[in-house]
């Protein structure tokens, strides 16, 4: 993942970038990891490095980046942004209410994306995201809707764009308008429109030499909310890599006038949501090596590639220690699935085993989360957990942790919980905050992405980086 020292790295990077700082950029990567604040990324860079057995931080490829600087992102209406709010802001400029996309804040004039800004110029535009396509953050880029919930009507934007290239997980209501009417498929739509909808890499394959536009979404099989979390992920399940590198071989196939490609994590938000601080940790990894290949990309055309990376909000209210001055993140390695997954598997032995024993429900944690084996437990922790496994396998209160995302079995939550603790890491809540977030930039035009920033400024300095009318 990471190839050189972080001295060597910077000093070749901050070499690159000054000599091509007054270039116009032709390629530009616009990656948004949502709901990963400056805690989210220092957390992954200590639990890299505590992996090796080391205190400090084992840098991501994008943290080594020559500009790095922060923002604010409160919205018009609130101190906490939402994402609609704030993807709106990432795109456009401006600021706006929570929940509208791609408006202003009286919900009644559309305003014009960087993605839009760039199709003007010639450029070939790419929006992708590790969740729905009809979701907040990447809607902001295409659509103009009142409210972020409004997921057909969001959908139906997509034919108005004329963009040569989604993807994501799939669309939250195909045949449903906000009305609850039945309506014509969003699919047949895409269809008359011109674009080519795969559904998976091997379909991808199967079509890409004759599409003009393109719709990636998951397998017809697949949950079309959000791709699954890294930390569950298997070998054929689409992922955020396999986006970025099909989407730049999409958007560069008959082209030589550039394009603007952007990149959404969209789960680091719904991790930190949970409060899941490993599945929090492996989807900021994921986020990275998407950024690994836009990266590589641009060493191949460092003199006229720009890439930012930023996110919306922050989410959770990160914190690293909980009160000792010792960290132990090497403890999340010993989760090997995310609270939900793990929730579905308490689940499903709850159905099958209604009356589980104590020892097989500690062999169960044991065997997802460490806990006992390779993870020591207290008294207190222990006894937290026995409540909730009594509650549920003895009461047969069935109890559920509800967060923006999940409702997640009482157990795992608890068992997961534990596991944070005793990394020493914790979060003051399930929801988003005002925490600023990280700003990094490399390449043309990345000499405009300086001092502390609001988040409103970063499409801006896009639009002067590339002569774009935004």
């Amino acid at each position: 993942m990471i190839t050189r020292t972080f001295a060597t790295t910077f000093f070749y990077l901050a070499s690159l970038s000054i000599l091509f700082a007054q270039n116009k950029p032709k390629y530009i990567f616009y990656m948004i990891g949502d709901g990963m604040g400056l805690n989210q990324v220092n957390s992954t860079e200590v639990y890299l490095a505590d992996l090796e057995n080391r205190i400090g931080v084992k840098p991501l490829i994008f943290s080594q980046f020559p500009i790095a600087t922060f923002a604010s992102t409160y919205s018009l209406s609130n101190g906490i942004t939402d994402s609609a709010a704030g993807g709106t802001a990432l795109a456009v400029g401006s600021k706006t209410k929570n929940g509208v996309i791609g408006m202003d804040s009286s919900q009644t004039k559309p305003l014009k994306s960087i993605a839009y800004a760039a199709k003007e110029k010639g450029l070939k535009v790419g929006i992708t995201t590790s969740v729905s396509i009809d979701h907040a953050t990447p809607a902001s880029f295409y659509a103009h809707q009142t409210n972020r919930n409004k997921y057909y009507e969001i959908a139906t934007d997509i034919t108005k764009s004329n963009f040569d290239f989604f993807a994501g997980s799939g669309f939250l209501k195909h045949n449903t308008n906000a009305a609850q009417e039945s309506v014509t498929s969003i699919f047949n739509l895409f269809e008359k429109s011109g674009y080519t909808l795969a559904f998976g890499k091997a379909d991808y394959d199967r079509l890409k030499r004759k599409a003009s536009k393109m719709i990636l979404m998951n397998n017809k099989d697949t949950d079309p909310e959000s791709l699954k979390f890294a930390i569950d992920q298997k070998d054929g399940d689409l992922n955020l890599k396999e986006i970025t590198e099909v989407a730049i071989e999409s958007l560069t196939k008959n082209n030589d006038k550039g394009f603007f490609l952007m990149v959404e994590g969209g789960k680091i938000d719904w991790s930190s949501h949970s409060n899941d601080a490993a599945t929090t940790l492996h989807e900021v990894v994921d986020f990275n090596n998407s950024v690994q290949v836009a990266y590589d990309f641009y060493l191949k055309h460092p003199e006229e590639t720009l890439i930012i990376i930023t996110a919306d909000h922050e989410t959770g209210g990160m914190t690293l220690g909980t009160g000792s001055s010792n960290l132990n993140f090497k403890a999340l390695a010993n989760q090997k699935v995310s609270q939900g997954e793990l929730s579905k598997i308490i689940s499903k032995l709850r159905i099958n085993q209604p009356n589980a024993t104590w020892e097989q429900i500690k062999t169960v944690l044991a065997d997802h989360l460490g806990l006992w084996t390779q993870v020591k437990v207290n008294a207190n922790q222990e006894k937290v957990i026995f409540e909730a496994y009594e509650n549920s396998f003895i009461k047969h209160v069935h109890a559920t942790e509800k967060s923006l995302y999940a409702n997640d079995d009482k157990l795992a939550s608890v068992a997961v919980k534990t596991l944070n603790e005793v990394a020493n890491i914790s979060w003051g809540s399930g929801n988003h905050s005002a925490g600023y977030v990280p700003i990094y930039a490399i390449g043309a035009g990345s000499e405009l992405f300086t001092h502390k920033m609001e988040n409103i400024d970063i499409p801006k300095k896009i639009a002067q980086a590339a002569d774009l009318s935004l």
